[in-house]
């Protein structure tokens, strides 16, 4: 089934958060028939999404399905066989003010640092402005604004001269995100940034990321195993299973029409004590409390029948 096709048994989503924009505005983010493949495997199979402006938006599926794959993609690091992805809805003056900077923030999903190095966090973060300049960076009046500001937008402030090595886990992942955003980017892509967190860590970085989303009007796009701590904060979501994906609300993309047409099978959605469940044709699979994805078949490993295990 195609993804048109998949999109096509939602009838007109249309997010309803009091957060979104009129959706009369040009979209920040629009991806059209998007092919990505690595040989003959097709990963995305003719993806074809829009993100507004000020929108937090989850990304989740089963493993091997492509998640990182599109967030890589968008970002510029995969260069994909067909399709088109473009920015409509920054006007001359955005484009002017971003030339020098980068239309993409981006947060890898592993990043290893030495224990021992002695880089403050406020460094690191400065290497997001300086990236893209060529030489040793000197004294700047407007770069230590800019880390500053990013600083602060992720509370991150007072542990700014620690080293990077002796941060927690949600310390580092907020110094991250503050890298990614100290160049003003009006999209940031997180991937797995809840990962290894407890449960105290994890809500602060969804409270970074609401705050990012919807009081600076930056689109952000988060992958995740586990959507249980965004749904307060979430505007829509993104499922992606089989090479396609489809986009709305929580309501609209987590019921049995829309998730058997994209795993390619009958399934049934039941909510218990909270917890979404999706039943397949084996055991039920808890969604973890809120939402989580489906656990796919290792056995079968065709597109387009069952759910593949592979890296993602």
């Amino acid at each position: 089934m195609s993804n048109q096709e998949v999109n096509d048994r939602i009838d007109a989503v249309d997010a309803s958060s009091g957060h979104l924009q009129s959706s009369q505005a040009l979209p920040v983010l629009s991806i059209s028939d998007l092919l990505v493949a690595y040989d003959t495997k097709v990963v995305l199979n003719h993806i074809n999404l829009s993100l507004r402006a000020g929108e937090l938006i989850g990304m989740i599926g089963p493993n091997g399905a492509g998640k990182s794959t599109l967030l890589r993609t968008i970002a510029g690091l995969i260069r994909p066989q067909k399709g088109t992805i473009t920015f409509p809805g920054l006007d001359r003056g955005d484009e002017l003010r971003h030339r020098k900077m980068t239309k993409v923030g981006y947060v890898p999903q592993r990043f290893d640092i030495d224990p021992d190095l002695p880089l403050r966090a406020r460094d690191l973060v400065g290497l997001g402005w300086d990236g893209h300049r060529w030489g040793v960076p000197g004294p700047s009046r407007l770069r230590k604004a800019a880390v500053d500001k990013a600083l602060t937008l992720v509370d991150a402030l007072s542990f700014a001269d620690a080293p990077c090595g002796r941060l927690s886990g949600g310390q580092l992942q907020r110094i991250l995100i503050a890298q990614a955003m100290v160049s003003d980017p009006p999209l940031l892509l997180l991937d797995e940034p809840l990962a290894s967190l407890d449960l105290r860590s994890a809500d602060a970085i969804v409270e970074v990321v609401d705050r990012v989303a919807h009081e600076t009007g930056v689109t952000v796009l988060l992958v995740t195993h586990d959507m249980n701590p965004l749904l307060r904060a979430m505007d829509r979501i993104i499922y992606v299973v089989n090479g396609n994906a489809v986009i709305g609300s929580v309501e609209d993309v987590v019921k049995k029409d829309v998730l058997g047409a994209l795993y390619g099978y009958e399934v049934e959605v039941i909510q218990v004590r909270g917890r979404i469940l999706v039943v397949g044709d084996d055991a039920p699979v808890d969604l973890s409390g809120g939402l989580h994805h489906m656990t796919p078949r290792p056995e079968v490993p065709e597109m387009g029948s069952r759910i593949a295990e592979e890296r993602r």
